[in-house]
């Protein structure tokens, strides 16, 4: 394997570059590297990532199963040599009890690894009998939960009952989640290794790869990809999602926000689990009957999962599986995890620590592909980071102190320190943002801005630093899911005002919070005004208060905390993403990181790979080229206008009406010769919106509506589709009809809804224009502030500062995501105009994607640029 492989399984003949791109691929997953991977969109770069890793998977168990086989034949030998020779080394000068050890030991070897290659094969065997017997066991519908015993009774051998107990052991996992660690872990202590033995051998996780992805139709893709691939029939493929994607009870989905699912469905979980020990004789209270899913009994649930083992399924056929089979998708996809050879998931559930333990993801030895990943340190730092509003502080400060008054003579001692700890920490939040307790909340407001401070600064301002959120979190919120018992009980009480309001009394303790209360209500007033009302009630409050407490847990050096006095919110920032990636490098066997156009890439290795501690030794860079002809792309910078107007869209200029003009005319020459459809990306909503208003004024709006139908980017994401679809109708129509319209003009915005995982293929975008360079805002204090940070972390190089760098790279990103948009395929053929006089410079050409970068050619007069224009447009194919 050392040497890769000659060949590797494929639909059709693969481009060259595919081939390139496999072979790079198996060699970093052989070597246990780190791959930063480039192919654009159109070189079948989803193909190349199967088809090189499951041969590479393929290659691995087989040589696994030769090595134990090996072993063991090795072992017997020695074994039987050494018993054979144990009269003669009894005389030698060796005592008898080294001899016995030396030969017990030997004994000892090859029992394990005899264990470990029955587990093996019978883990096989076992999936074997999945592959074989699961049509059968799907067509086989079952009624009712007597008629589910008899079938098992008339299907399952003894062996097999003993793997069912053990999976209706796995349906204990599920409702483990109401368990804290330590309470599993004391749970495990009472069995012993030979109870274990049969679930260890269903639950063991076989080598996997864990490939992900930015959204479900990328993942769903990727499935349909695999699902025409030569492993089709051979790979065990699971796909995971969240209970908002792959919930099938209407009542739960019918609640819409992603925290009022999950709550639902715990709770459900939680009487399900109640009502079993009540089944089983421990008495309980009696009360009304609380509801359980009907899509979670076992059987249907080892049933639906043998099914998705064997079957490739994407989400939505996974949703259709479940209603057909009566059980649930999303816990039937978890029990599938361990068995699984490639597991489909979004970046989350990877990249979050938390998220990977609960749903049961192990990624020690194994390999994890990041597709679409470049967008990586930004997506880290989101997952990781969090942020409080006044409406949601209001929220959890009532629900704590009711639930504790509620309850306070049934919670224990220490239960009601850790309720005031709590409740203290809420109030020193609120201290930071400006209030004060005891005051009228006329004199509540003090100061207004925005504050950035490091974490132990903060702590001491809301003079919480002798609070230990370590232990607040294990030993209180981890441990008694009050985030979650605090949303059942503003359920329980919801119309009767507990959840409210808090109820004033003459007590020492509520008139020290009297003045809070009624500040804390004020912002509540004022939050609720504000669009995103419906947003911020919909998340459960305390939810929110334990995940910013978590945030607040980060290295003092690795985050930074962001107080907005007049916005009423605290959000925590996180600057050093490398942390939590740290812990995927360091578990894993091989880590990819794969995109259609990952340049700059040194951001990646900067920031993500050597701040984690990798070396440069693991690091295999690959970039392939297109598989268009070079005559189909013409990428230009411009550098002047049809007048002769330098082209500087820099802050300064950019809004003079001279350039605004010169934009103008651009546009209006390229309409006029290129065919189908044009789209132009301005580099933020805001100009885009001033330089249309300006061409209104000055009929250039008109002229330019005379030769192409005009669309814009919608305000409203769920207005996206509808804009494409006219888009896309009125350039086919002006195809078909030789009127006046030669096709239509797509106003867009770089970053915007149009500018990643929109195709404009073909016709619909024949020439792509670029205004401008869409630099971030300088001015925003969390980027001042990330930029601070690696200047002083990571090495200067090139004259240019680590915050300098970010900032060109965030920018050409950016560019390159949207300037992608237009060659979608070999056949296809598109010009690209970056109009900016900017883009000549050598540092920022050489952060284009090498396939644009080897053919840009930059025009100091648009008179060669336009004829080079007219030219590639009369393109036939």
């Amino acid at each position: 394997m050392e040497n890769g492989r000659a060949q590797f399984p494929f639909p059709y003949q693969p481009y060259n570059i595919q081939e390139q791109f496999m072979h790079a691929l198996y060699k970093v997953l052989d070597q246990g590297k780190v791959g930063i991977f480039e192919s654009p969109t159109g070189t079948g770069k989803s193909l190349s990532l199967i088809c090189g890793a499951l041969s590479w998977l393929t290659d691995y168990e087989d040589r696994k199963k030769q090595e134990a086989a090996a072993l063991l034949q090795e072992g017997e030998a020695s074994l039987s040599t050494s018993t054979a020779q144990s009269s003669v080394t009894s005389s030698s000068a060796e005592p008898d009890w080294i001899t016995d050890f030396v030969q017990k030991k030997a004994e000892r070897d090859l029992v394990t690894k005899l264990k470990d290659e029955l587990k093996r094969k019978k883990r096989e065997e076992r999936l074997e009998m999945i592959r074989n017997n699961v049509q059968l066991k799907y067509a086989m519908k079952r009624k009712s939960d007597e008629d589910d015993e008899a079938f098992k009774l008339l299907k399952l051998s003894k062996e097999e009952q003993t793997e069912t107990q053990g999976d209706q052991e796995d349906e204990e996992l599920i409702i483990a989640e109401y368990e804290s660690d330590d309470e599993s872990k004391s749970k495990s202590r009472f069995c012993g290794p030979e109870d274990d033995e049969d679930d260890e051998l269903i639950e063991e996780h076989v080598t996997k790869i864990y490939y992900c992805s930015r959204t479900h139709s990328q993942l769903a893709q990727f499935v349909h990809e695999v699902q025409k691939s030569p492993f089709s029939k051979d790979i065990s493929l699971v796909t995971l999602g969240s209970r908002q994607n792959l919930c099938i009870n209407e009542e739960v989905r019918r609640l819409g926000s992603i925290q009022r699912i999950n709550d639902r469905c715990m709770e459900m979980q939680k009487n399900k689990h109640e009502k079993q020990h009540h089944e089983e004789g421990v008495k309980r209270k009696r009360g009304p009957a609380k509801s359980v899913c009907p899509y979670n009994k076992a059987s249907a649930l080892q049933q639906m999962r043998d099914e998705v083992v064997g079957t490739a399924h994407d989400i939505e056929q996974l949703l259709k599986l479940g209603r057909e089979m009566h059980a649930c998708p999303y816990y039937a996809t978890r029990l599938a995890i361990p068995p699984a050879q490639l597991v489909v998931l979004p970046y989350q559930m990877v990249l979050h620590e938390a998220t990977r333990r609960s749903t049961g993801i192990q990624l020690k030895g194994q390999i994890v592909i990041i597709d679409e990943a470049h967008n990586l340190s930004d997506t880290l730092s989101c997952i990781h980071s969090a942020e409080l509003t006044g409406a949601q502080l209001c929220r959890a400060h009532s629900q704590l102190t009711q639930y504790a008054d509620r309850y306070k003579s049934r919670l224990k001692a220490k239960n009601l320190m850790y309720i005031k700890q709590i409740l203290f920490v809420v109030e020193g939040l609120v201290r930071v943002l400006g209030g004060k307790v005891g005051q009228n909340p006329q004199s509540q407001i003090t100061q207004t801005g925005t504050e950035m401070l490091t974490i132990n600064n903060f702590l001491f301002k809301a003079q919480i630093d002798n609070i230990n959120l370590f232990k607040v979190l294990q030993k209180y919120f981890e441990k008694s899911m009050i985030s979650r018992k605090l949303g059942g009980f503003v359920e329980k009480y919801a119309g009767s005002g507990v959840s409210v309001h808090t109820q004033s009394s003459s007590n020492k303790e509520n008139r020290r919070t009297e003045g809070l209360n009624r500040y804390l209500q004020t912002l509540q007033t004022n939050q609720n005004t504000a669009p995103e009302a419906d947003k911020v009630l919909s998340a459960s409050p305390m939810m929110q208060v334990e995940g910013f407490f978590m945030a607040l847990t980060n290295s003092n050096t690795d985050g930074r905390v962001v107080v907005h006095r007049q916005e009423g919110s605290v959000k925590f920032l996180l600057l050093n993403p490398a942390v939590h990636f740290a812990q995927v490098l360091k578990e894993c066997r091989a880590v990819i990181i794969a995109g259609g156009t990952m340049q700059p890439v040194s951001d990646f290795k900067q920031e993500l790979l050597f701040s984690a501690g990798v070396g440069e030794e693991r690091i295999t860079e690959f970039s392939c080229g297109h598989v268009i002809p070079p005559e189909n792309i013409l990428p230009l910078v411009l550098c002047s206008g049809p007048s002769g107007q330098e082209l500087d869209f820099t802050f300064q200029n950019r809004d003079s009406p001279r350039m605004m003009d010169e934009t103008g005319r651009i546009l209006s020459n390229i309409c006029n010769v290129v065919p189908g459809g044009v789209v132009c990306f301005f580099p933020s909503y805001e100009y885009s919106r001033r330089i249309i208003s300006h061409w209104e004024a000055s009929g250039a709006l008109t002229r330019l509506a005379n030769k192409k139908k005009i669309f814009q980017e919608p305000k409203k994401a769920n207005q996206v589709e509808q804009v494409l679809n006219d888009f896309t109708r009125c350039i086919q129509r002006c195809a078909l009809d030789s009127g006046g319209l030669t096709g239509a003009l797509l106003f867009s915005v770089v970053g915007g809804k149009m500018s990643e995982g929109i195709n404009f293929s073909d016709d619909l975008g024949r020439c792509v224009v670029m205004v401008g360079m869409p630099y971030p805002n300088i001015k925003s204090p969390e980027l001042q502030e990330k930029m601070s940070y690696l200047d002083k972390h990571l090495p200067h190089s090139g004259g240019r500062s680590p915050g300098q760098a970010l900032i060109e790279n965030l920018c050409m990103k950016a560019v390159n995501q949207s300037i992608g948009r237009a060659i979608r395929h070999r056949g296809d053929y598109s010009s690209i105009v970056l109009c900016d006089k900017r883009y000549s410079r050598p540092a920022t050409l050489s952060k284009l994607p090498t396939w644009i970068k080897s053919r840009t050619s930059t025009c100091t007069t648009f008179g060669p640029a336009f004829a080079a224009i007219k030219k590639a447009s009369s393109h036939t194919v």
